[in-house]
Formats: C-alpha cells, sequence, structure tokens
C-alpha cells in the first residue's frame, strides 16, 4: 500500500497553479469562492474545473452488484463511442479491483508524466487511466480508507491531461459507497448513468440501490442493460436461458427508467476480455456485437445533444 501511495505522490503535486479563472466566463460556479471556502480548495476545484470543462460528456457506469458485466459494458460502451468518430477517454475507479488494464491488454503499463501532469494511457485512440497503472505487483491489494480514494479520484480527474473530450467514461466498482459517490460529487454535472444488472432477482435488488442512489445525488440514469440474460451456444447460436430472463426489464418498469436491452452469455465475450480485446471492435461482424451496438447506440445517440465545450472555458 506504502509503494502505490509513494508512486501516485511521486506523479501529482498539490502545487499546480489553477488557470480555470482566467477563462472570463463569470457565470461558472468555479470562478467565485464559496462560503468559507479557503484559497487551497477554490485552487483545487478551480484546477478540478478546468479539466471538466474540455470533457463535454461524462457517463459513470455503475451496478449495485458486483461480477455483473459492468466493466465489460464500460469497455465497449467507450470503444462505441471511438468507433463513431468521438474523442474519449476511460476512467476506472475501481480502487480494489481495477480490470480495465486487463480487459484491454495493458497490464503492464507504467504511467509517465509531463511536467506537473500525468498523461494517459492510448489504446487505439481511446485514453485510459486506472489504478492498476501504479501497482508494482497487481496482486498486491490495495488497503485504503474513503478520504485517501475520494483523494486519489480527484487527482485522476484535475491531474491526469485528458484534453479535449467529448465524452470519458467511468468505471465504478459495485455498491453505491466512495468511488461512485466522490465522482458524482465531484463531477457535479454528470450527463448520466449506464446500470448494469443481470436476470436474477438477487442482483435486481442490489441494482435498485443505484437508481435511488442516482436520484439522491441528481444524476440522470440514461438506461438498464441486463448482462448474461441467456447463453449463446458457441456452435449452433441458440440461446438458453440458464438465468431467469426479464429481470432487468421488469426493473427499468417498475423504476421507470430506460430499459436499453439484453446482451447473452457468450464466451467470445469473456475470451474478448480475457485477451486485452474491446469485443464490438474486433469481433464488429458477430451478431453479438449487434446486439451490443444496439443497446448502446441510444446512449451514443444522444451524445448529439450535449453541447461542445465553450473554447474561452479551455484552459
Amino acid at each position: 500500500m506504502e509503494s502505490t501511495k509513494e508512486s501516485m505522490r511521486a506523479h501529482t503535486s498539490s502545487d499546480t497553479p489553477a488557470t480555470c479563472g482566467e477563462c472570463g466566463n463569470v457565470d461558472c460556479a468555479a470562478s467565485r469562492r464559496k462560503h468559507g471556502e479557503s484559497d487551497e480548495d477554490l485552487e483545487k476545484r478551480q484546477r478540478l474545473q478546468s479539466r471538466l470543462c474540455r470533457i463535454r460528456r461524462k457517463i459513470i457506469v455503475l451496478s449495485g452488484k458486483g461480477g455483473v458485466g459492468k466493466s465489460t459494458v464500460a469497455v465497449n460502451l467507450a470503444t462505441a463511442f471511438l468507433e463513431s468518430g468521438k474523442r474519449v477517454g476511460l476512467l476506472d475507479v475501481d480502487i480494489h479491483g481495477p480490470s480495465i488494464p486487463t480487459m484491454l491488454g495493458i497490464e503492464t503499463t507504467s504511467i509517465r508524466a509531463q511536467g506537473e501532469e500525468l498523461i494517459p494511457r492510448e489504446v487505439d485512440g481511446l485514453k485510459v487511466l486506472s489504478l492498476g497503472f501504479f501497482l508494482g505487483n497487481p496482486d498486491d491489494p490495495v488497503i485504503w480508507r474513503g478520504p485517501m480514494k475520494a483523494n486519489v479520484i480527484r487527482q485522476f480527474l484535475s491531474d491526469v491531461a485528458w484534453g479535449d473530450l467529448d465524452v470519458l467514461v467511468i468505471d465504478s466498482p459495485p455498491g453505491t459507497g466512495d468511488e461512485p459517490l466522490s465522482v458524482c460529487q465531484l463531477i457535479e454535472n454528470l450527463d448520466g448513468a449506464v446500470i448494469v444488472t443481470t436476470p436474477q432477482k438477487v442482483a435486481a435488488v442490489d441494482v435498485r440501490k443505484s437508481i435511488s442512489f442516482c436520484r439522491k445525488l441528481e444524476v440522470p440514469v440514461l438506461g438498464i442493460v441486463e448482462n448474461m440474460s441467456g447463453f449463446v451456444c458457441p456452435r449452433c447460436g441458440e440461446v438458453t436461458p440458464i438465468l431467469l430472463s426479464g429481470g432487468g426489464e421488469r426493473m427499468a418498469k417498475d423504476m421507470d427508467v430506460r430499459f436499453l436491452g439484453s446482451i447473452p452469455m457468450d464466451p467470445r465475450i469473456a475470451a474478448a476480455g480475457d485477451e486485452g480485446r474491446a469485443f464490438v471492435r474486433h469481433d464488429s461482424s458477430s451478431p453479438m456485437a449487434s446486439i451490443m451496438r444496439s443497446i448502446l447506440a441510444p446512449i451514443a445517440e444522444s451524445d448529439a445533444h450535449a453541447k461542445s465545450p465553450d473554447p474561452s472555458m479551455r484552459s
């Protein structure tokens, strides 16, 4: 744990000068000091905002349950945006179990610094950052309390050279704890959450909490994805409902949110993640890739309604 902390300290600095106040946008909340806000807190907030205002859309992928394929959805959602011609970043804030490096085949990547900025890793044009890049040994556990995790997530947002992005997809750990809460509080204008579940009731019950979490924090729910909805035979393509199907759709109806669709279990999707490949790109001609695209399409299409960053706000 100590080596991970030292690695983070070596790459980042709290002395980075803020440039947010130089944009001249008097309507921006970051241009004004909050009541009782110290100089240090104002500087941190402005430095954070100077990054975020260059990212047009910020989308978080959530689930109240672990093991539902949330990271798979996040990787393929980011790749779908990338294939549509967008400038895309993928931020992994799963502090205790970062899986994005493995799913993109970049486990051995180390992050370099340029001045006081961290440079995200690029994979086929996708900008990626994960705490997994800072672990000397992937078997080392990260044993951190909430304040340390919140501080690292702030650094990932404010001290990383994301540049101008159309979309930042944020993969979070399961539950409604420190990491998703930190993201929602730091990014005050999140564009929405994609919530992932599996069909069975035990998963759906926990995922409902994620919807309530979003509503309490005023984060729009873009829709629900039901993953592992049946098993696709690798020989004949027939879908067998190993788990009871329809739980995600029923929950979406009950909670009055959009149901984006169902993704059956397919051995090729699991193999793609293990081999470090985004399924929708490397198996793009398969029927399963078409299903995933149709599920992710409404989220990508809503990008047309998002405003471009104001050039005057760029630092």
